[in-house]
């Protein structure tokens, strides 16, 4: 089977983490024996992507025809346009008021829409969906823009699950946060604005949802899932942080901040200030201060180690030795960083006294086809946090 391959960028950063290792790892110490989490579990199901089907070209359709429910968030942020991809599949590009910009969403509906369905928010990594331009234009890899929808089975996965699908198509290098200051690169960034005040809103009338949501990020976007739940705490009722170095004080983890940044040719600065700042530390999702916002939330946190793992085959990268050599030793660096970094994570977790759920699940690298996996084994207790069994209604 094929397995989503690490773009140039996620190449590029695994790169600068290397760089970075060995003095970030000097500063910071030895790692953090594993701490034991009040609900910590491991992995029970394994997915293998699918091959690489092509998407169908979307669709333009009036925004009263395919959603005569919607309404403006309370800034004015609204629905500009609709596309469909299929008949359960929308592409909606929207305005979005805090950032005076055009923001585009894929969405997946359930099979049945006349009984109202919670939403599950999806965040793509550093080098995914769209790059920001000034025109909203697409980010592609070949002919493919690389989201959750192409790189794993999100779309036949969710195929009998009643929930609502809701991707960022934008967003690339940008943390999905709020920055300090408009970037000449990057433009104005209001990501968790948009994620907690602009969007849910549109997204509860346009599709009329039952208001319960879940949020789940990988690689870079892991730490967002974090920062976007703590800061409006009860909006996402579970949050997925896959393979997220987000004890962001910690060297390592900053290093790989300013690394992901550096490659969307933005200025640190302009994001979270400098590393150690009173700024950068109110960001930090693993405070204290911070922990405490996700209680009540279902938290699912998970790693692997960075060791070639089942989904590091010849078979599953087209027979590719360049490719795979490349996915095991760039890609494997960055998870055996996560992975120390989530057993501090974890520790933060316990001594704030907040369930979590961490998830070990052994070998395996900083790859797509492991955070496929992660979302099979994740979606169970989303789907209880969001009051529905895990499949039909």
């Amino acid at each position: 089977m094929h397995v989503r391959r690490m773009g140039t960028v996620a190449m590029a950063t695994a790169a600068v983490m290397t760089s970075l290792t060995a003095t970030a790892v000097c500063a910071s110490g030895a790692s953090a024996a594993p701490a034991t989490s009040p609900t910590a579990t491991s992995p029970t199901a394994t997915a293998e992507p699918k091959p690489k089907v092509p998407a169908p070209a979307p669709v333009p359709v009036p925004v009263e025809s395919a959603f005569p429910n919607a309404k403006s968030a309370p800034d004015g942020s609204h629905i500009v346009s609709v596309s469909r991809v299929s008949p359960r599949r929308f592409i909606i590009e929207l305005h979005s008021a805090a950032m005076n910009r055009t923001v585009g969403v894929q969405i997946i509906r359930p099979a049945d829409t006349s009984v109202p369905a919670p939403s599950l928010y999806l965040l793509n990594g550093a080098e995914d969906g769209r790059s920001y331009n000034g025109n909203a234009t697409w980010k592609t890899e070949g002919d493919e823009v690389k989201t959750w929808e192409t790189a794993t089975d999100v779309v036949d996965f969710m195929a009998d699950k009643h929930v609502n699908v809701v991707t960022m198509m934008d967003g690339a290098y940008t943390y999905f946060s709020d920055w300090l200051r408009d970037d000449p690169k990057l433009g104005r960034n209001k990501w968790q604005t948009l994620l907690t005040k602009e969007l849910p809103p549109i997204i509860d009338s346009a599709l009329q949802t039952t208001g319960r949501n879940a949020i789940a990020g990988l690689s870079m976007s892991a730490t967002s899932a974090l920062q976007i739940a703590e800061s409006a705490p009860g909006l996402y009722r579970s949050v997925g942080s896959f393979s997220g170095c987000s004890d962001i004080q910690d060297p390592v983890c900053a290093a790989a901040v300013a690394g992901v940044t550096s490659l969307g040719g933005a200025n640190l600065l302009n994001m979270w200030g400098a590393p150690g700042s009173p700024t950068w530390i109110a960001h930090d999702p693993t405070t204290a201060d911070n922990l405490v916002k996700l209680r009540g939330s279902n938290v699912v946190i998970t790693t692997g180690n960075g060791k070639p793992g089942i989904h590091d085959t010849l078979s599953e990268t087209d027979n590719d030795a360049s490719q795979l050599w490349r996915q095991k030793t760039i890609g494997g660096n960055p998870e055996s960083l996560v992975a120390d970094s989530t057993h501090r994570v974890q520790a933060k977790f316990a001594a704030a006294k907040v369930p979590a759920t961490f998830m070990f699940r052994g070998n395996g690298t900083h790859s797509w086809a492991y955070w496929q996996d992660d979302l099979h084994d994740a979606w169970p207790s989303f789907a209880a946090s969001l009051g529905i069994p895990t499949t039909g209604q």
